[in-house]
């Protein structure tokens, strides 16, 4: 019965070709701009989880401003008081629960070799442990060692962009760089981690903090403590633990809350999902209008589907086809068109979602969630909306059906 629904369904689409492609557009349109959406959507997420993803997740990175949802959240949090270097002994000593903790510090300078320049790049400064904590990935030369800290050797590790500027074609490691004045001898190279948002993320050195400071003097405005935990169950007693050492060293009262944010991977991810929810429901929701409006046209064409079949209709129930037989047929044609328009819906809208993505320097993949919603989508319309008109149709009467002219 299924089988033969389906195929009288094709052929009465395919009978009336100028109908069928209008009611597709419809479709089309409201499944596109869905996918459109939340395929770009998905895809600036998977991206921002990617770069995540290498603070690993046993990682919790202490700063005295981490995020701000608001100019006034950030206007309090400004007026806290700096980190300082004075701590870490402290923090080593209190977070039992910590596997490994380090600082880092950054400043930004100009970056030269031979003749060529680079303004304002970021100068990170950063102990030897640092690699380990943070998923650096090496693709050349090496990472400073306990050694290049302890002796406070003028060694720079650099990032794929500042290799491509000064270094192309050549081999990097040994060459001397000079950062805002003062020379170092690179020691290694980072594996590209590519563009976000237009920016690129590989324009960056890291010198051993003895040689940060020797340079920039003691940092105070942009430090950082970074901490790996034993495991990842022991996470939360390790952050407890921080907090701890943390409000003690500040002289944060019991009733106050922290003056320093703590962020892992995961707090910073959450974050993000927060402050663009209502955004992303607000704009799949304007988008929807459109599926809403393919639908009605789907409803109207069927309707006037009906109407022109109506003997057809007639003919079919005198001859023993029964309601479920009409009303499996009408919803079967309903839920053909609107397939079709959402399967060309979901692959324009992921190519303009890809273009769009794009200009932005982020690469999405294709989604299966924002496939089987684009899919679900389109056949919810059918069937929302070709129910009236299929029931319509499996409820006249044979009698004056015939008749109908």
């Amino acid at each position: 019965m299924l089988y033969s629904s389906f195929k009288i369904a094709l052929a009465a689409l395919w009978a009336h070709k100028l109908r069928s492609g209008l009611t597709v557009l419809g479709v089309l349109v409201g499944v596109m701009s869905v996918m459109t959406i939340i395929s770009a959507l998905e895809g600036i997420m998977g991206v921002f989880e990617d770069r995540l993803s290498t603070l690993g997740p046993r990682t919790v990175i202490v700063s005295r401003i981490g995020t701000a949802m608001s100019h006034e959240e950030f206007e309090v949090k400004r007026k806290r008081k700096p980190l300082d270097m004075k701590s870490i002994p402290a923090l080593e000593k209190g977070c039992e629960h910590c596997d490994r903790v380090t600082m880092r510090a950054f400043e930004s300078a100009e970056l030269k070799y031979r003749d060529q320049k680079m303004r304002d790049v970021v100068v990170a400064g950063s102990e030897y442990s640092y690699v380990d904590i943070v998923d650096i990935t090496v693709v050349q030369g090496r990472f400073h060692s306990f050694e290049d800290d302890l002796y406070h050797r003028p060694v720079v590790f650099i990032g794929d962009l500042v290799r491509e500027e000064f270094f192309s074609g050549v081999d990097p490691v040994g060459k001397e760089l000079r950062i805002g004045g003062s020379p170092y001898t690179v020691i290694g190279v980072a594996k590209k981690l590519g563009s976000m948002f237009g920016e690129s993320q590989d324009g960056f050195v890291v010198i051993p903090m003895t040689a940060f400071i020797k340079q920039f003097g003691e940092p105070r405005q942009r430090i950082q403590y970074v901490f790996q935990a034993r495991s990842i169950e022991t996470l939360g007693l390790a952050m407890d633990e921080i907090r701890g050492v943390m409000r003690a060293r500040r002289h944060v009262p019991f009733d106050k809350p922290d003056d320093f944010d703590m962020l892992t991977a995961s707090s910073i991810l959450e974050t993000i999902n927060n402050f663009t929810r209502i955004f992303r429901m607000g704009i799949i929701g304007i988008s929807s209008i459109s599926l809403v409006v393919g639908g009605i046209v789907v409803m109207n064409i069927m309707m006037v589907s009906v109407t022109e079949r109506t003997r057809e209709i007639g003919i079919r129930k005198a001859v023993g086809a029964r309601h479920g037989h009409i009303l499996t047929q009408f919803i079967f044609e309903s839920l053909t068109t609107t397939l079709v328009g959402g399967i060309i819906g979901i692959i324009i809208g992921f190519l303009l979602a890809k273009m769009l993505v794009g200009y932005i320097d982020m690469e999405i993949k294709p989604s299966m969630f924002a496939i089987f919603s684009g899919l679900i989508v389109s056949t919810g319309t059918g069937l929302i909306f070709g129910i009236y008109p299929a029931m319509k149709a499996a409820r006249l009467d044979p009698v004056k059906a015939l008749s109908y002219e």
